[in-house]
């Protein structure tokens, strides 16, 4: 960090992500580097932003999840607002992923029961597996 910015570079390693990832997110409006020229300069503000987007995606909130997230932070009721937003998306999330969780047992059971139902049949005809 020189001078409280932060480079593209540096944020990149920090958080393993391209150089293409970070202009993605200032192109969509979630982050709002200064820029001197060509060159993007990164605030503090920027980097704990960047910070929670990346969380946001890893957690499965899509780019608009996020954005309407961060906006909410910024207009009233601000802070406490994006709290219940946030609770809200995250029991959305979770109940999304418990079903997806459910489809996939289910869809595991029934591949039990038809590999069951080939060794049954193989069996049946005298082919041994």
């Amino acid at each position: 960090m020189v001078d409280g910015y932060y480079s593209i570079t540096e944020l990149t390693r920090e958080f393993g992500v391209s150089t293409r990832t970070l202009r993605f997110y200032e192109d969509e409006g979630l982050i709002h580097p200064e820029r001197r020229g060509r060159t993007r300069l990164f605030r503090a503000a920027d980097r704990r932003l960047i910070m929670e987007i990346l969380r946001g995606r890893r957690i499965g909130f899509t780019i608009a999840e996020i954005r309407e997230i961060i906006q909410v932070y910024k207009e009233p009721p601000g802070e406490i607002g994006q709290l219940k937003l946030l609770m809200k998306r995250v029991d959305e999330k979770r109940d999304e992923l418990r079903q997806k969780r459910k489809d996939i047992d289910d869809t595991l059971t029934e591949l039990d029961n038809v590999e069951e139902a080939c060794l049954g049949r193989l069996a049946d005809i005298g082919v041994g597996t």
